[in-house]
């Protein structure tokens, strides 16, 4: 599995289906807009997953061609890649300020992947940790301002216990979006002279078994 973040919440992931064909199924999430400061290339996915409708999550003519879009809760499949997302909000007054948010659980060559999308509530609910499960790589905004900053994010990563954790959603150079920098939360979290990588090449057996990798990766979009 390769995964490629672009900057804000728009990674793009391929992975290799199990089945005879080995078919890569290629997902974009949350694919922004020129108005964050920041500019995609041109892209190419099999499957786009939106977790809201805002500027900075969800432009659909980022593509040369359109792909499968999903963009609420529910249970999908496609090139044997499952796909769950689960109901949540992006803030703590239950969506009465910025609305809902969808989670995503990925699950793709024996690995579960979960973007977190701008999830603004001050913890997950039990009925959201069932449906999530257990999770290999997570996602996880950090910013602040308008999703959990890197305090919370510690707080949701010790809900989950994820085994990979990649930060996103926090200022990057060129983002004209005023949130907090990835120093914020990897003082929150304990971590220090990390240095980002430029993707995230991994496979089932190169999961840490021990103790828990904080991944940041460098944004690929000027």
């Amino acid at each position: 599995m390769n995964i490629v973040w672009y900057g804000q919440s728009c990674f793009k992931i391929t992975a290799q289906g199990q089945k005879k064909s080995k078919q890569w199924t290629s997902l974009v999430v949350d694919p922004f807009d020129e108005r964050t400061g920041l500019k995609l290339p041109k892209m190419e996915a099999n499957i786009l997953l939106i977790t809201h409708d805002h500027f900075d999550h969800s432009n659909r003519n980022a593509f040369k061609k359109e792909p499968f879009t999903i963009d609420s809760p529910g249970e999908y499949e496609l090139n044997d890649i499952f796909i769950k997302g689960i109901h949540s909000f992006h803030d703590n007054s239950e969506g009465s300020e910025r609305g809902a948010n969808t989670i995503y659980v990925i699950e793709g060559e024996g690995m579960r992947v979960c973007h977190m999308g701008d999830f603004g509530q001050e913890e997950l609910t039990s009925k959201q940790l069932e449906s999530i499960g257990e999770v290999d790589i997570l996602m996880v905004p950090v910013g602040g301002v308008y999703t959990i900053d890197g305090k919370g994010a510690t707080k949701v990563i010790s809900q989950i216990e994820p085994r990979v954790v990649i930060p996103m959603h926090y200022k990057v150079e060129g983002l004209n979006i005023e949130i907090e920098d990835l120093e914020q939360f990897l003082k929150a979290i304990g971590e220090k002279g990390v240095s980002r990588e430029e993707k995230l090449a991994i496979q089932e057996k190169d999961l840490p078994s021990g103790e828990m990798r904080v991944v940041p990766l460098a944004p690929q979009a000027k």
